[in-house]
């Protein structure tokens, strides 16, 4: 009797873990997170305004016939007009056609940032969580070296050693962006791994990766995927200030940022405001949307706040 009650037990148990791991891969889910994202007025105009950015950046030689990197000092500092919609450069390249290719490159460095951080972040993240002892000790405290240094420094630092450029920017972004996410997931690993579905899962002799990639990692997700959201209007502002400082982007390949920087001149602030508005005005634009989209995320994923 006793064994039975003991394989009756295991079975219910099994049960319920498959009940639970279903629940937690079903579209449902999701489904229900983006009725609750489509209603949040807020939310989808920050995820309009984003497709509009990120369309106007990618459809760039089709709205301007202009290469954003060819020089003609004849043309130099004209305002808008005809020819040229947002006016030319102190070397008369167009400001559109930079303002448009730039948006790429500073749209594709946040992202790439963020998608490299993401991954540092969730594997260190999960380890610590998962394992907890001297593997949690050693990543929270690499983790809480990383945090204190501040960012800016480090950051010039490391893109005056590596040579400023696009690549490095990405790299720096993602290398010292990281422990936001890592703590973040370590926090919901340390909840999840208690659940009866993942007792089941090590009951039933999963491999710690099986576990940890098909049980945790997906109910962890939700804060994961708004931590990345948020991280992409940060890494945005990054990138412009690291550009702006000139140890970012580098001319005559155009970024918002470095665009900010070529105008920086008492001239070109009072004078010549199509050199440092639209680039500004585009930044402000991005980190605005992005950061419309991943509140809403927030509130659409946090049980908490679902009302």
């Amino acid at each position: 009797m006793a064994l039975l009650r003991r394989v009756d037990g295991t079975a219910s148990v099994e049960a319920r873990w498959q009940r639970a791991s279903r629940r937690s891969r079903s579209p449902g889910v999701w489904h229900e997170a983006w009725e609750r994202f489509s209603r949040n007025r807020r939310a989808m105009l920050g995820l309009w305004l984003l497709m509009v950015l990120a369309l106007s950046t990618l459809l760039a030689p089709v709205l301007t016939p202009h290469d954003p990197e060819t020089v003609d000092v004849a043309a130099a500092e004209l305002p808008p007009g005809p020819g040229h919609p947002l006016g030319t450069d102190e070397l008369g390249r167009d400001v559109l056609a930079r303002l448009l290719y730039g948006g790429r490159v500073s749209l594709t460095v946040g992202l790439a940032a963020v998608a490299l951080y993401v991954m540092i972040g969730v594997a260190l993240g999960a380890a610590a969580g998962y394992y907890g002892g001297w593997v949690d000790s050693l990543i929270m405290r690499v983790t809480d070296a990383v945090m204190i240094i501040p960012f800016f420094p480090l950051a010039l630092t490391m893109a005056a050693v590596f040579r400023p450029g696009l690549y490095t920017t990405m790299m720096v972004l993602g290398l010292l962006g990281w422990t936001g996410v890592c703590r973040l997931v370590r926090g919901e690993f340390l909840t999840l791994r208690e659940r009866e579905y993942v007792e089941a899962a090590r009951a039933e002799g999963a491999s710690d990766l099986r576990i940890v990639f098909r049980h945790i990692l997906p109910n962890a997700m939700g804060p994961v995927a708004v931590a990345a959201t948020l991280g992409v209007a940060s890494a945005i502002m990054s990138e412009a200030g690291l550009s702006f400082l000139g140890f970012g982007v580098q001319p005559p390949t155009p970024s918002w940022g470095n665009m900010l920087a070529s105008a920086l001149s008492l001239r070109a602030l009072l004078l010549q405001p199509w050199l440092w508005v639209p680039p500004g005005l585009m930044i402000f634009a991005a980190v605005l949307a992005v950061n419309l989209v991943g509140e809403g995320l927030r509130e659409a994923l946090d049980p908490q706040l679902r009302g």
